[in-house]
């Protein structure tokens, strides 16, 4: 996802901020993938490019969708027909590319791709009720349902994220921070999506609210199958909820493994430097020195040829220059992006 920079007197592209720059991964189906990573790496650009709230500036984005679609099948007979192929129709689900639909195009796919925004008081409507805010996407995406059915799911939705029937006559002024993003999520589950993606839910929570937020997240995905991205920054939270975890840096993903393999056994600088830096309250607890990073990071409109993260790698070599490292599978399931990363063992 490249953004134009535009300038002169005739406000023509003069640079281009390369805010997602080659990310790759795959989801799995009920899982939570952490992203994380530092302030202005990508992470939310990421998740909007998923969502389709960017159009994304290049590459594809494959989603299995719950929608099918119809393709001609050949039969062969098994010698009894000396051969013939018989074609008939079959309907089998559709895999789309996202990053290829318009606004348009995309509304089908919606209901099933789903945010949870950051900024619990900016990512409502202060002019509708909560009920109405919660109702809204099914009266977009299932018009067909009589209005005692979209009051009864509001009503159900509201349960199930700890609030009242009876609140959903109010307005989100009336709530608190945590009871804000309990509504946000009740709308993103109001469609009963696959995927939620989940931009920094609770970094404006107090720390109490969050795991209130975080332990409600875990037991509705378990109780409806849900598919997370849960984008943060912060990595105790992270280890807490994710299944995996891939780390960005500079628009791109230089390590991602399973959750805990990571914080055990982290492979690139880069994520080592992170994990360095989570506070452990335990004064008993002997640890490693910190490992502090030199310099400030390259802006995305001028990186760095080559590893986008060389000028402050410890281990960095003159090859480091040549060519971004390609995210390569270590062991099972580990894939790094740094071909000197043993170097550092």
């Amino acid at each position: 996802m490249y953004f134009p920079v535009m300038g002169g007197v005739f406000r023509r592209q003069v640079a281009e901020v390369k805010a997602v720059d080659g990310v790759s991964f795959t989801l799995r189906e009920g899982e939570t993938l952490g992203l994380v990573g530092e302030s202005g790496c990508g992470k939310s650009t990421t998740g909007k490019c998923l969502a389709n709230l960017y159009q994304a500036t290049g590459g594809r984005i494959l989603f299995h969708s719950r929608r099918t679609g119809e393709v001609l099948v050949q039969a062969v007979d098994d010698g009894h027909g000396a051969g013939r192929v018989t074609p008939f129709p079959m309907r089998v689900p559709l895999t789309v590319d996202l990053a290829r639909l318009d606004n348009d195009q995309m509304r089908p796919f919606r209901a099933e791709i789903q945010m949870i925004f950051q900024d619990p008081y900016a990512s409502l409507n202060p002019r509708m009720t909560v009920g109405d805010i919660i109702r809204e996407p099914l009266t977009i995406h299932q018009p067909h349902l009589p209005q005692a059915g979209r009051n009864d799911r509001v009503a159900w939705l509201m349960a199930k994220v700890g609030l009242t029937a009876e609140q959903a006559q109010r307005y989100p002024h009336e709530f608190s921070g945590g009871q804000r993003q309990r509504i946000g999520i009740a709308r993103a589950l109001a469609t009963n999506p696959r995927l939620v993606i989940a931009d920094e839910p609770v970094s404006a929570l107090d720390v109490s609210i969050q795991a209130q937020v975080i332990n409600l997240m875990q037991d509705l995905q378990a109780e409806f199958g849900l598919t997370y991205i849960f984008i943060a920054h912060d990595l105790a939270v992270v280890e807490h909820i994710s299944d995996r975890i891939a780390v960005m840096y500079l628009g791109n993903i230089v390590e991602i493994a399973r959750g805990d393999d990571l914080f055990a056994n982290p492979r690139h600088p880069y994520t080592r430097a992170l994990l360095s830096a989570i506070p452990r309250p335990d004064p008993a607890r002997t640890r490693p020195p910190r490992q502090m990073l030199k310099g400030e990071v390259p802006t995305p409109l001028n990186k760095p040829s080559g590893c986008g993260f060389r000028t402050r790698c410890p281990i960095a070599r003159p090859d480091c220059a040549d060519r971004p490292p390609p995210l390569v599978e270590v062991e099972a399931g580990h894939a790094v992006a740094c071909p000197f990363h043993s170097a550092q063992d």
